[in-house]
């Protein structure tokens, strides 16, 4: 099956044709988020959409190739054991991740109780998706607080190549146009990072914001 990513990188015509439709919220990637979420409605599975679709549903508007869900330990079993097969196809056997065998876009699980960034435990870990859910156009997306909260932690632990989900927290504070206070809704684990963040975005120059 040719992948989604591949497809993009093989035609110059169709990733512009999809990035296009993304932005109108028609693209394959949000095919495949709408499908996601309807079966894991239909099988009373709790989830919060994360990553680069729930950075859309709060107002930063970028291109993604994948989907992202948090699940619980028993939520990812149960979407192992009623989907794979049916619609959707793991990447290679024993994966947790799972693809769209129609879209052939990629479905990625983060799992409540693991860490963001290095996977090492911290005082911030990937929550119960039912705590943490709120609904958006009858999606379950993960609320922005949790969402910063997280990509903070990714970013300061993750090394070299989790760097850009202290970008996103920084396109997000833009987007919300949150105030320095805002600080006190996340853990003091990364507290001191959102404020050096949210600083520089004041300091910066007016044609940089």
């Amino acid at each position: 099956m040719l992948t989604y990513e591949a497809e993009l990188s093989k035609d110059l015509g169709y990733a512009l044709r999809e990035g296009s439709m993304h932005f109108d919220e028609k693209s394959s990637v949000f095919r495949s988020l709408h499908k996601i979420t309807s079966r894991l409605k239909e099988l009373d599975i709790p989830y919060a959409v994360v990553g680069g679709m729930a950075l859309f549903s709060h107002g930063v508007r970028r291109f993604t190739e994948d989907v992202d869900l948090l699940l619980t330990p028993k939520g990812l079993e149960d979407v192992h054991r009623e989907l794979d097969g049916l619609g959707y196809v793991p990447p290679f056997k024993g994966s947790k991740q799972l693809r769209d065998s129609e879209t052939g876009v990629r479905i990625e699980f983060l799992v409540t109780g693991q860490f963001p960034g290095d996977g090492k435990p911290k005082p911030i870990a990937f929550p119960n998706p039912a705590d943490v859910a709120i609904e958006m156009n009858g999606i379950q997306f993960l609320k922005a607080e949790k969402l910063i909260e997280l990509k903070l932690a990714s970013g300061m632990t993750g090394g070299i190549n989790r760097l850009k989900d202290l970008a996103d927290v920084v396109e997000l504070i833009k987007a919300l146009k949150l105030p320095a206070e805002f600080a006190e809704k996340i853990d003091p684990y990364v507290r001191e990072k959102f404020m050096e963040l949210w600083t520089g975005i004041q300091e910066a120059p007016a044609e940089q914001q």
